[in-house]
């Protein structure tokens, strides 16, 4: 396969912490342009990764005709608009999480997207050997009739920060919001991922929280947006998700994804990457739920890497993204559900 010629626009903590060491360990991708806004920043890319091209902003990157594909990876509300002004280019993209500050952006999206590739930064998590196996076990129909999906994440507050927070990352106007746009797109992916895409979510219910005022220096002083929340999600035929989520909690670490239905559940941990089991728990009339582990390990290796290296391949080879825009959309009109009903105080229809 002939390498992908890839444009990265943002060297900062996403850009450079994750996708360029990433595509530094591929054979199918080459990275010939990075861009950033911050001129030391793009140049110290460079630099370090060869890259024979640095750009000083996205709109620069675009207009380069060597450049096939582009990672886009700046907060959402800058994000966005640079998306479509990439696919008017004849660019195929990769974007960050969230995909979109609301559903009409990812409709957008769609509508111009043409014969490019989207590809969306939300499946990491579920690039792992773990949660393969926890798909497949799903798919075996060993659960039965699946009838609650639950996800609880509970991060505790720690020490009061030495550096100054990011201003965007908890920020309505710069990020689209919270944890839940930070964090929660990833819990999402993962669930929905595993459970086969076959939930069709139809009312939200949700409540959020702001950072408690005595844990302020947590966040940048313009942060506005929630850094807790939690909300219950009724698909059609039945099938509930259970989803909390919150960072600088006052509260103990407190971390768990599952998967129950009518035959059997999986308990599983989403985000460390050691020592990680997968547990089913089937029901026997006789002797009632008895556990067995079906997985057991560390998820080694970046799944990041894996996430570039499926975008390329469905570029090279004509296929879709693990989370293609229309499974972007979904999660998209949950998040946009859970917002509209933590700010009304009432049920929201998914239509």
């Amino acid at each position: 396969m002939e390498p992908l010629r890839l444009g990265i626009i943002g060297c900062g903590v996403i850009g450079n912490g994750a996708h360029l060491p990433s595509t530094a360990q591929s054979s199918l991708i080459d990275v010939v342009a990075v861009a950033d806004l911050i001129e030391e920043r793009v140049q110290a890319a460079k630099e370090k990764y060869n890259i024979p091209v640095a750009y000083s902003s996205g709109d620069e990157l675009l207009e380069d005709d060597n450049v096939e594909a582009v990672v886009l990876a700046m907060p959402t509300g800058v994000r966005s608009p640079l998306a479509m002004r990439a696919l008017a280019k004849g660019k195929h993209v990769l974007v960050e999480k969230p995909v979109a500050m609301s559903v009409q952006q990812v409709k957008d999206m769609m509508a111009a997207r043409g014969d490019r590739v989207i590809g969306c930064c939300s499946p990491r998590f579920r690039l792992t050997p773990s949660a393969r196996a926890a798909q497949e076990c799903v798919a075996s129909g060993v659960l039965g009739d699946l009838r609650v999906i639950r996800a609880r994440a509970i991060i505790a507050a720690g020490p009061e920060p030495t550096n100054p927070p990011p201003p965007w990352r908890v920020n309505k106007g710069l990020n689209g919001g919270g944890i839940l746009v930070n964090w929660g797109c990833y819990d999402l992916d993962y669930l929905l991922g595993l459970t086969g895409w076959q939930l069709k979510p139809r009312t939200v219910l949700a409540q959020a929280w702001p950072l408690a005022s005595h844990l302020k220096a947590r966040v940048d002083p313009a942060s506005d947006a929630e850094n807790h929340f939690a909300t219950l999600i009724v698909c059609e035929g039945g099938t509930v998700i259970s989803f909390e989520r919150g960072e600088f909690v006052s509260a103990a670490n407190d971390e768990a994804w599952q998967i129950l239905g009518s035959k059997g559940s999986l308990r599983m941990h989403m985000r460390e990457p050691k020592n990680k089991k997968i547990l089913l728990d089937t029901s026997d009339a006789k002797e009632g739920v008895s556990t067995q582990t079906i997985w057991e390990g560390d998820d080694v290796g970046s799944s990041n890497l894996v996430l570039l290296e499926d975008f390329a391949r469905a570029i090279r080879e004509g296929g879709q993204p693990t989370t293609s825009l229309e499974r972007a959309l979904v999660m998209q009109q949950i998040t946009d559900g859970i917002y509209e009903s933590a700010a009304t105080g009432k049920a929201v229809e998914i239509v």
